[in-house]
């Protein structure tokens, strides 16, 4: 049950730091392009390392106890792909002028662009329901990842954080210059990250009662492939948007090397 509470807990605070950006969007003159670029590069290096190292050894061993070797690993590919192809869908279905992975800066809108308030308006709503549509599947990540190890559920929240930032910004960016409200985009912003929470919630009352080997190998493999691929579709080319080449390297392999620590330690 402490395990459960403080999962919860973990994945509320992953999901609102969106707000973080809100914060940075509205109070900063210039979009600290250097920051992200690192953040965004740990948080990539965080999520593969972990996902390859950790959950997926997980899963697979929690489905060869229940399947058999052969089949075990069978599943475990399938699922990890399977995973990969649920992000890909959701990605898919939300229009690329609208999508949260096309990040903004807050250079990108100033005085001028306020003559389009309804479409810059339109694009910070549509920026939140597709991070929010987004944040579901990261919360259920979060989630179940903590009920198994509460340490490897801190670095999966943490990262998830940091790629909330940007996203936070993607949706506060174009609702306080169409509006002109601090309060608006702030609100805006915090809610698109409710939907993390409220991933976590749906899989504890759906999955938990019939949770087995079986259910928890294919979520972990499935969770697994969700990281990997955030990772490759969105974290990594908006690390390269926003930086240097090698800023967003050096962060890769700080956020690797940090959760190997991490893993080693705890």
């Amino acid at each position: 049950m402490n395990n459960i509470l403080f999962a919860f807990l973990l994945t509320i605070g992953a999901g609102l730091s969106t707000g973080i950006g809100s914060f940075i969007a509205i109070f900063s003159k210039r979009t600290n392009i250097k920051f992200l670029s690192v953040t965004l590069g740990f948080s990539a290096g965080v999520m593969i390392y972990v996902s390859f190292v950790e959950i997926l050894p997980i899963a697979q061993t929690s489905l060869i106890s229940f399947a058999g070797e052969k089949n075990g690993t069978l599943f475990t590919v399938l699922a990890f792909f399977g995973g990969m192809l649920l992000i890909a869908l959701i990605d898919k279905l939300i229009p690329s002028y609208e999508n949260p992975h096309e990040m903004k800066n807050i250079e990108d809108i100033n005085e001028k662009t306020l003559q389009k308030n309804k479409d810059l308006h339109r694009m910070g709503i549509f920026s939140a329901i597709a991070i929010a549509i987004h944040n579901f599947p990261e919360g259920l990540a979060t989630f179940m990842s903590t009920i198994e190890n509460p340490a490897l559920g801190v670095s999966i929240a943490i990262a998830i954080a940091l790629h909330n930032i940007p996203e936070g910004i993607a949706v506060s960016v174009p609702i306080y210059f169409s509006t002109g409200s601090k309060k608006k985009a702030l609100i805006y912003s915090f809610l698109s990250g409710v939907s993390e929470p409220l991933g976590a919630l749906i899989g504890y009352l759906i999955l938990i009662p019939f949770m087995n080997d079986l259910i928890f190998g294919i979520i972990f493999a499935g969770v697994a492939g969700i990281m990997v691929f955030i990772s490759l579709d969105e974290l990594l080319p908006a690390a390269e948007k926003y930086g240097e080449h090698h800023l967003a390297i050096y962060g890769v392999i700080s956020g690797m090397i940090l959760m190997a620590t991490s893993l080693l330690i705890f």
